[in-house]
């Protein structure tokens, strides 16, 4: 997912999205956990997306507000 895709959407789509990458991110730290996961470099790039996402949220909300 790229910055500027995700800064294309509205902000209750982004929302729905850190929803969804967290949840993923629970599952994946699961699979770690009871070593089910083989790929690991899945929590490093959805921990990175969820950074992402909630970078552009404050952005947007900061925008916003001064307006």
């Amino acid at each position: 997912m790229e910055a500027k895709e995700l800064r294309e959407r509205v902000l209750p789509d982004l929302k729905k999205e850190l929803l969804s990458l967290r949840k993923i991110q629970f599952g994946l730290r699961l699979q770690v956990k009871t070593q089910q996961l083989t790929n690991i470099s899945l929590i490093k790039k959805t921990r990175r997306d969820i950074a992402r996402i909630k970078t552009i949220i404050r952005e947007k909300e900061n925008v916003s507000s001064f307006r």
